[in-house]
């Protein structure tokens, strides 16, 4: 008799298994619910809108209770976390973060939902991002692109700001580093926000050093080689280690305002304290940097554990941080 069982290729856990049909079970994944005309919680509207047809992008944006055509508002573009390929701008726990996110801020935010590894290995994901940048910034042109009204209506482009958790803090310095050598349509990026970012590198540093024995079978290592096995450099590749020997300058993150915010139990905690310091000594020329740590809490915790105090203290951070 035939067996049903589907024959395993690889798999990271907790996160995900990826079998040798090609189909992949993502474990952790947040549901996905639909966009709301109001949020109960924060009366935030959010909608659903198509970025690109081709390559396929879409994203959900997020408008806060009682924005007018005038004064104009901050515009945040967020990249989710998820190792690059789990979770969705579509879920139940990035909603809820983006829903108080636009409420603190009173901006608009629109989160962008790139294309996920396996299925479509890096560096897609870091293009859809750029793309969906590209796209949103395409709306300050007058006489351009006016896809979406929320964006050319209640924007103030002068405030324009970039951030993500995890993968998707990881996304967003790879990103200011683009804008910074390529430009953005005459847009230029107000601030970023790095929240634990999901950085990595060969040579461990830090509280690393005390775990090294079974270091590539960590998930740090072991999903980075799933999402980008054919990166020159392996996991010292810049987009993973931005302090590699040899790497672009950090002088040229493209932004004048920085955040970064580290969890004092996050595996990745040195890694975003390392950028942190590498930034402030590169010669970057913005006008504030700063970095956030939260004791006693682990990766995500804002995200995972969204009710708690800690949590909405640092959306608050967050929020304030988007002027």
């Amino acid at each position: 008799m035939g067996s049903n069982v589907k024959e395993l290729a690889t798999e990271v856990l907790p996160y995900i298994r990826v079998y040798k049909d090609g189909s992949v079970d993502r474990l952790v994944d947040s549901p996905i619910v639909p966009p709301s005309n109001e949020d109960p919680e924060t009366g935030v509207s959010s909608k659903n809108i198509v970025v690109s047809k081709s390559p396929p992008i879409s994203a959900r944006i997020y408008l806060p209770k009682h924005v007018e055509q005038s004064p104009k508002v901050p515009l945040l573009v967020y990249f989710h976390g998820g190792g690059f390929c789990f979770e969705s701008a579509f879920s139940f726990v990035e909603t809820k973060y983006m829903n108080r996110l636009a409420k603190q801020a009173n901006a608009v935010v629109i989160s962008i939902e790139y294309r996920l590894a396996p299925e479509h290995l890096l560096p897609i994901g870091y293009e859809d991002c750029w793309t969906g940048l590209q796209w949103v910034a395409s709306h300050s042109i007058d006489g351009g692109l006016k896809d979406e009204p929320w964006l050319s209506t209640y924007v103030d482009f002068d405030r324009l700001y970039v951030g993500g958790d995890s993968a998707g803090a990881n996304l967003a310095h790879n990103i200011l580093l683009r804008a910074g050598s390529e430009g953005l349509n005459g847009v230029k990026i107000k601030g970023a926000f790095l929240t634990h970012p999901y950085f990595w590198g060969s040579k461990p540093i830090g509280s690393e050093i005390k775990n090294n024995e079974e270091r590539e079978k960590l998930a740090t290592c072991m999903i980075w080689h799933l999402v980008y096995p054919e990166a020159p450099g392996g996991i010292d590749n810049p987009m993973l280690n931005p302090v590699v020997e040899g790497g672009p300058s950090l002088a040229g993150l493209g932004c004048s305002r920085l955040l970064i915010s580290v969890a004092e139990k996050d595996f990745v905690r040195d890694r975003g304290v390392s950028y942190y310091h590498a930034v402030k000594k590169s010669g970057w020329k913005g006008e504030l940097m700063e970095l956030v740590e939260v004791e006693g809490e682990d990766h995500a915790f804002h995200i995972l554990a969204h009710e708690s105090e800690t949590s909405m203290k640092l959306i608050q951070k967050v929020a304030s941080f988007i002027v």
